[in-house]
């Protein structure tokens, strides 16, 4: 067995290993965003074949104070069936973590669904709101502020939004126009669903408000993102939820789930939206300090309102 990091000649390798393990999930499209992807991308390999993987990416990340700080984030890690049990994954996080604090990482961070598979290796979960409901079956939409689909001209307007919205907010990414390019389509896909809400300003011009995006898997709509600003944030949230349920109930959604930061605009819409749903904590976030004391990784990911968006996935 060799553990290592990549090389070119390994890209067919990983390919195959990373389907077999995602699907169609655009793994391989997003570690090709990465310049630097060889040098940080772990492997185990026999026989010539990869058996496991795992791709670190540093990525400016808020902190509680508000400061940027340098975040090791871990994805794409997969192992061949026939090779799993064997400890490998253990074996290139531990690699990885050494290389992230080498390259002077603060903290790592990653999301698993499988987070015992992480916890000897240093990484713990935190908490993340959620809310889950059954969707009403008419959805009445505030006719004001005006609600469009996102289109490719609106991107200036959706980074603006974005920076606002996150200015101060714990757990998020410093989003680059890079990122808006090349990541952003990745996750939010022609299968996802983005709204702006849009109204008339001085002179005539359009003035956006927010935008929320929603992923549209079988039976339910996943609200994973948005921003809201101007005088009325609650209101235009409450606007984009509705706008999303209506559009959801439309393509045959029944139930949603809300993974938006817990902040009064946000509550308060989703309260108006689905009365009856419940408040869920969930546990697929997890980290691991590096460079920066545990207890400020800590107040980082479970400071009021954070949240890390769907989009900023790696």
């Amino acid at each position: 067995m060799q553990f290592r990091t990549a090389t070119p000649d390994d890209e067919v390798s990983l390919a195959h290993l990373w389907h077999t393990a995602f699907g169609d999930a655009p793994v391989l499209a997003l570690w090709r965003c990465d310049p630097g992807r060889h040098d940080r991308t772990f492997v185990a390999v026999e026989d010539g074949r990869i058996l496991s993987a795992v791709h670190c990416l540093p990525r400016p990340i808020r902190s509680a104070t508000g400061t940027v700080e340098r975040v090791g984030c871990v994805g794409s890690v997969a192992t061949l069936p026939r090779a799993r049990g064997r400890g490998l994954v253990r074996r290139l996080m531990t690699a990885a973590a050494e290389a992230m604090t080498a390259d002077g990482c603060a903290w790592s961070l990653l999301f698993t669904g499988t987070p015992e598979v992480y916890r000897s290796a240093g990484w713990e979960t935190f908490p993340a709101p959620s809310w889950h409901g059954v969707l009403p079956a008419a959805v009445a939409v505030p006719g004001r502020p005006g609600i469009r689909t996102a289109g490719p001209d609106d991107l200036p307007r959706l980074m603006a939004l974005r920076a606002r919205f996150d200015r101060e907010r714990p757990l998020t990414t410093v989003r680059t126009e890079e990122d808006w390019r090349c990541r952003i389509p990745r996750w939010y896909d022609d299968s996802c669903l983005t709204l702006v809400t849009e109204s008339t300003g001085a002179g005539g011009t359009a003035q956006p408000g927010g935008f929320a995006v929603a992923r549209l898997p079988a039976h339910r709509t996943e609200i994973v993102e948005i921003a809201v600003t101007g005088p009325a944030p609650a209101a235009t949230a409450h606007a984009l939820l509705a706008a999303v349920a209506a559009r959801a109930r439309t393509a045959g959604r029944t139930e949603a789930v809300v993974r938006l930061p817990d902040v009064p605009e946000v509550r308060g819409a989703v309260r108006r939206l689905l009365p009856a749903a419940e408040a869920v904590t969930e546990y697929t976030g997890m980290a691991r300090p590096l460079l920066a004391p545990r207890e400020a990784v800590r107040a980082t990911v479970t400071a009021p309102g954070a949240v890390h968006w769907f989009g900023d996935s790696f």
